[in-house]
């Protein structure tokens, strides 16, 4: 049995949906084959969204017609700004989620898509323009975007214990990498990993710190009015020397320091017993206590991922203030699959040299949902783009966080999973959430993904902030507000119809206007080398580029200049004698 559509997606973690969403949206018949459909939208890992740099990948999905901000706003029970008091290109929004709700509202949103099917089912086979199911049916498509998530040759350690699985309780795909392999990729082997799950009626909170979320929440999606569900206090606690102790004691039985596991783990959210070797100089480590849902029984312990066997968890988890007593509903386990090296994609996220096949997720290296979903989104609208026959879309990195993020994993390539920094951005001034609407939603509405009621209360948003940035410049307000020391209740009372966000925009834009404009300068001279585009089938072996440069050149095979100045390695040098020849063949 054969079945047709424009667009087939594979998997239905974060990545999955908001690619077969933005196609359903764009008018593309979609296939979302996923092995479980009722695992849509289930958040494998901590049950939050957002955080420094990750809530503005949120807030970029959103203005482009994204799902995640609206699944989170209705899923979440705590919000808070991290870094408010530093500077707004370096806060970031979070919220902590019921981890029920969440899956249900992606699954709700994706139910509402009437271009949309869902297939429950597994691959067994994949070629450019057809997917083999392992119940014998064929799919076949235009484009395909494959969002496996960590499930590609998946294994689970847990101490010396291995389990064939991409998550808890769920399977690994077993037969993808032979078929991404047959289509000439490279593939590597990286780890990820979770921590244990705590009975939340074991623990002794008194024993514990508050950290309490924002009085004000902040709503991630512009169609949120009001926040529905009940806001929750989150804790902390700390590791100490005896958990440390017993970590070291204990380290020939973790799989990551016992050999048994081999890929690369991700560096800026280690394990505990990496971090207990890492920083062998810190007294204790933070542990963010925090609820899986409002009704959830159990409790996530942030801070504490591992791989131990369940009886060196035991001992560490009773080590901790306030959980002597506490009950390990699930051990912390680690997962080992396999990866896509993402320099053998376009831009777009297309593979090169694979007619209308995309990538998208922790298949091309990268660690958390956000990066995940908006890899999601700018694969799903290639592949739209592809099916059309129109031009793709490409985001630059002085326009969106989402375009620092897959130029770095295109240009760059990654070892170990990937996770989006504001550090990360040379013009984050540019790219903050007040800003997101402005610079990205026209982008949405031109590829016509934007619902009335979004388009009308994002032109609604711009024009109430654009009419109060050019009135309040018109008068001294505007250069009061360049000083930090002023109050800005005198700002607040003037323009009581915009929301706090919306204020909080404004003032930023206003105070930071002459940094925000030399950024704008820089960009625009880092865009005349984006602008000189590099032809497809140009050969690098050019008079004067050592062996060395045209071997990094055709491996990536940049589409720019730009692009091209960004590759490891590649000599300034180098790149006058391509801007040269590029000149000359204009």
């Amino acid at each position: 049995m054969t079945r047709d559509f424009d667009v087939i997606v594979i998997g239905g973690g974060h990545a999955g949906a908001e690619a077969a969403r933005v196609c359903a949206r764009g008018g593309a018949r979609v296939a979302m084959v996923t092995m479980q459909r009722a695992a849509i939208g289930r958040m494998s890992c901590n049950p939050a969204i957002g955080g420094l740099a990750k809530g503005n990948l949120v807030k970029e999905i959103d203005a482009l017609g994204g799902l995640m901000g609206e699944a989170t706003d209705r899923a979440a029970i705590q919000y808070k700004i991290l870094n408010r008091s530093k500077g707004p290109a370096v806060q970031g929004p979070r919220a902590q989620c019921d981890r029920e709700f969440y899956a249900k509202a992606v699954q709700d949103i994706l139910a509402g898509e009437p271009n949309l099917t869902i297939i429950e089912a597994s691959v067994s086979r994949l070629a450019a323009g057809s997917v083999a199911l392992s119940d014998g049916v064929e799919l076949r498509s235009r484009a395909i975007v494959v969002t496996t998530g960590t499930f590609l040759r998946a294994l689970m350690h847990s101490g010396e214990a291995k389990t064939v699985g991409g998550r808890f309780g769920e399977p690994s795909a077993e037969t993808l990498s032979d078929s991404l392999r047959g289509l000439g990729l490279r593939l590597g082997r990286l780890k990820t990993g979770t921590p244990p799950r705590i009975a939340k009626d074991s623990v002794d909170f008194s024993k514990l710190e508050p950290a309490p979320g924002d009085d004000v929440p902040r709503p991630f999606s512009i169609l949120t009015d009001r926040i529905a569900l009940p806001q929750v206090l989150c804790h902390l606690t700390y590791t100490g020397a005896p958990a440390h102790e017993l970590i070291r004691a204990n380290l020939h039985r973790a799989p990551m320091y016992s050999g048994q596991i081999k890929a690369t783990g991700p560096r800026y959210c280690p394990s505990i017993e990496d971090k207990v070797v890492r920083f062998a100089d810190k007294q204790r480590h933070q542990v963010f206590v925090e609820p899986e849902g409002l009704e959830h029984p159990w409790l996530y312990l942030n801070g504490i991922s591992t791989s131990l066997p369940p009886d060196v968890q035991d001992g560490v988890v009773h080590a901790l203030p306030g959980f002597e007593q506490a009950v390990i509903a699930r051990y912390g386990y680690a997962v080992e699959y396999d990866f896509v090296n993402p320099q053998q994609l376009e831009p777009t996220l297309a593979v090169r040299g694979v007619d209308g096949l995309f990538l998208a997720g922790q298949i091309n290296g990268t660690s958390g949902y956000e990066e995940a979903a908006a890899q999601g989104l700018m694969a799903g609208i290639n592949a739209l783009r592809y099916v059309r026959g129109a031009e793709p879309v490409i985001l630059r990195r002085d326009q969106a966080y989402s375009g620092v993020m897959i130029d770095d994993l295109v240009t760059l390539g990654t070892e170990e999973p990937y996770r989006m920094f504001t550090s990360r951005a040379e013009h984050r001034l540019l790219l903050g959430c007040d800003s997101v609407y402005e610079r990205l939603s026209p982008i949405a509405d031109a590829l016509g993904v934007l619902d009335d009621e979004r388009k009308r209360r994002i032109d609604a948003r711009v024009n109430r902030m654009r009419t109060a940035r050019q009135l309040a410049e018109n008068t001294s307000l505007g250069q009061q507000m360049r000083r930090h020391d002023v109050n800005i209740n005198s700002f607040v009372e003037k323009f009581p119809e915009l929301t706090e966000e919306e204020l909080d925009g404004v003032v930023s834009q206003l105070r930071y206007a002459g940094y925000i404009a030399r950024q704008e300068r820089e960009a625009q001279r880092v865009a005349q080398d984006e602008g000189l585009r590099i032809p497809r089938e140009m050969s690098f072996s050019l008079p004067g580029l050592s062996r060395e440069m045209v071997e990094k050149l055709s491996f990536v095979r940049p589409v720019s200049l730009g692009q091209a100045s960004r590759i490891s390695g590649v000599t300034p040098a180098a790149i006058s004698i391509l801007r040269l020849h590029l000149r000359r063949a204009s």
